[in-house]
C-alpha cells in the first residue's frame, strides 16, 4: 500500500502539489484521488494499519474556528503514521508583522505539509507561492476544497455514477458552493444553483464550472425559484446563511434569503431518492431544518466523515 500511493502521487504528478481551488487539478487527478479516499476509508473500517506517512509533519495555521477541518486533518495524519502541529495567526511572528513568505520559507524548513484556514485567499496564493511544500486551502473567503472532495465523495456513494446527475444548491452563493459548484461540474453533473439576487457564487467560481462542465459534459444553471430548482433533483446541498466574516449582515441575510430554506416541503418536491448534503454547522430554522438534517435522506454525517477519508488521500499523494 505504501508503494502504491508513492507512485500514484509521483505517477499522476500529484507529489509536491498544492491544493488552492478544485480547479486546479484535472478530472482524472481528482478521481484519482477519490479512489484512493475509497480504499483508505474501507482500510479504516478494519481498523487495518496503513502508516503511510510515518515521520512527516503537516501544520495547520489557522485564523479561524474549525471543528471538522482541524480534527479530521489532526486525525487523518496520525492515521497515515505522522504527526500535525497546530498554528495561529496570533501565536507567529506575522503577528509582529513578518512577511508571509518568510514565514513561507521558513515553514517549509520543518513542515512537509501546510494546511491553511484564513479569510484572505490571496493570503493562502501568497504562501504557496513561497513555499516548496504543498499548501492545502483548508477555506478561505474564495473556496473551501477540501469540503468540496468530501461532497463529491459523498455524492459518490449515494448516487453511483455523477455525470448526468442534477445537484441543487439552495441560498448562498458562498465559497462552499463556489468549490462545489466546479467540483460537481467537473465530474459531469447538471448543477442548479437557486439564489436571491445578489446572493449569486463569484463570477470567478461560475467561470470555472462552467468551462468544466463544457469538458465534461455537465451544466450550470442559475435561478431565483428554489421550488423550480429541485424538480427532478439527485441532490440537494446548502450552508449556513451568514458565514465568518459577514456576522454584521446577520439581520439583512435571514430576510433576503427567506424562503432559500431545505425543509421537508421543499424536499418532497425533490423526490423521495434526493439526498441532501450540509457542511455544517447547522442553523436550524434557517438554511435547513431539524426534519431534513435528522431525516432519512440526509447524507451530512457520512459527508462530515468523509472529510476525513478524502483529506488522508490528499495527504497521502502530495506529500507521497
Amino acid at each position: 500500500m505504501p508503494e502504491l500511493v508513492s507512485a500514484l502521487g509521483v505517477r499522476s504528478g500529484l507529489k509536491g502539489r498544492d491544493l488552492l481551488r478544485i480547479a486546479d487539478w484535472t478530472a482524472g487527478e481528482l478521481e484519482l484521488l477519490l479512489d484512493l479516499a475509497d480504499e483508505l476509508k474501507e482500510l479504516q473500517r478494519g481498523r487495518e494499519p496503513h502508516r503511510l506517512l510515518a515521520g512527516r509533519t503537516l501544520g495547520l495555521f489557522f485564523d479561524k474556528p474549525s471543528t471538522r477541518t482541524r480534527v479530521s486533518f489532526e486525525v487523518g495524519i496520525a492515521h497515515l503514521g505522522g504527526t500535525a502541529i497546530f498554528l495561529t495567526a496570533d501565536q507567529l511572528q506575522v503577528a509582529r508583522g513578518e512577511p508571509l513568505r518568510d514565514t513561507a520559507t521558513v515553514l517549509s524548513r520543518y513542515l512537509d505539509a501546510l494546511a491553511v484556514r484564513v479569510s484572505s485567499h490571496e493570503d493562502v496564493a501568497t504562501l504557496a507561492r513561497h513555499a516548496s511544500i504543498p499548501v492545502i486551502n483548508a477555506l478561505t473567503d474564495a473556496a473551501h476544497p477540501c469540503q468540496a472532495l468530501a461532497d463529491v465523495m459523498t455524492l459518490r456513494e449515494r448516487l453511483g455514477e455523477l455525470a448526468g446527475r442534477r445537484l441543487v444548491w439552495i441560498g448562498d452563493g458562498n465559497n462552499v458552493c463556489a468549490s462545489l459548484l466546479v467540483a460537481a461540474a467537473t465530474f459531469g453533473m447538471h448543477v442548479v444553483v437557486a439564489t436571491p439576487s445578489g446572493y449569486e457564487p463569484a463570477d470567478a467560481a461560475l467561470g470555472l464550472a462552467r468551462g468544466a462542465a463544457t469538458r465534461s459534459g455537465g451544466s450550470v444553471e442559475l435561478v431565483r425559484d428554489p421550488w423550480e430548482a429541485v424538480t427532478g433533483a439527485d441532490a440537494l446541498a446548502t450552508d449556513v446563511w451568514t458565514s465568518m466574516g459577514h456576522e454584521r449582515e446577520q439581520a439583512l441575510r435571514r430576510v433576503d434569503l427567506a424562503g432559500f430554506s431545505i425543509d421537508g416541503e421543499l424536499l418532497r418536491a425533490a423526490g423521495k431518492d434526493a439526498v441532501v448534503l450540509h457542511c455544517l454547522p447547522a442553523h436550524l430554522g434557517e438554511e435547513i431544518t431539524a426534519e431534513v438534517l435528522y431525516g432519512q435522506q440526509s447524507a451530512v454525517w457520512d459527508q462530515a466523515e468523509n472529510r476525513l477519508h478524502a483529506q488522508k488521500a490528499l495527504l497521502a499523494v502530495v506529500v507521497g
